[in-house]
């Protein structure tokens, strides 16, 4: 994803959400499976330098409701708004299918910043664990836009030549962590599962505890490469 100016993406995952109920150990995430529409629990994430939005869509892959996203020289994603508090564990497990990887992919390069499926995981902002410069930036993006940003993220990507499992920095930020979940061509047009552990890939990210979960999203795209693809995601649970 192009993000030319990193806190214009934080920017659309917001803290503008109603007071949650206390966590009982189930999903917080509207299933896609049982969705009448997109607009059922999930909204539109979309970028202000970005016009060509990803396409989502409802479809029925093996007799279950799937969304599907296609990308042409695009980028916009899904989000879920949340506001969840990790404790001591707490799983996400999805599962989603690619039609192809990105040849000029690279996860080390902004130029290469595109991806044909990622899941993106936004934690609550701390202030007091922020420098003044940083803190000074955020407030200035806040009063433009009106919004509370989030603070470090993880971001689950297909990736095309990191090595699976590896964690590096996000091209543009270090405040976001690029796991390759999946890598390269070998599983492409199948529906592979995953499961992971947010809080130890939080403490592995950044070295300490996460704070609340504030945003889940899923995203497909190739602005950056100018390429097409289409992924498909099935549903996105949360498990304590």
């Amino acid at each position: 994803m192009n993000v030319r100016i990193s806190l214009l993406w934080a920017s659309t995952l917001t803290l503008g959400l109603a007071a949650s109920p206390v966590w009982a150990e189930t999903d917080r995430l509207t299933r896609f499976s049982t969705m009448a529409s997109l607009e059922d629990g999930w909204e539109p994430l979309t970028f202000p330098n970005i016009e060509t939005h990803t396409r989502y869509t409802l479809e029925t892959e093996d007799g279950q409701q799937v969304v599907r996203a296609d990308a042409d020289a695009s980028a916009s994603g899904l989000i879920a708004r949340v506001e969840l508090v990790p404790g001591d564990s707490l799983t996400l497990s999805w599962r989603w299918k690619v039609s192809n990887i990105y040849e000029a992919g690279n996860a080390r390069e902004k130029s290469g910043d595109d991806y044909p499926a990622r899941i993106y995981v936004a934690f609550e902002f701390q202030p007091d664990k922020a420098g003044f410069f940083e803190r000074a930036k955020r407030k200035t993006v806040e009063v433009l836009f009106g919004e509370t940003l989030p603070g470090n993220a993880l971001n689950y990507i297909w990736a095309n030549q990191l090595p699976e499992q590896s964690m590096v920095a996000n091209a543009y930020t270090d405040k976001t962590m690029m796991i390759a979940v999946n890598s390269g061509p070998s599983q492409v047009g199948e529906w592979v599962t995953v499961t992971r552990d947010l809080v130890a890939d939080y403490r592995q990210a950044f070295g300490e505890e996460p704070p609340a979960i504030v945003g889940v999203a899923i995203m497909t795209d190739a602005d950056n490469t100018g390429v097409q693809a289409t992924a498909w995601y099935g549903d996105l649970t949360l498990v304590k």
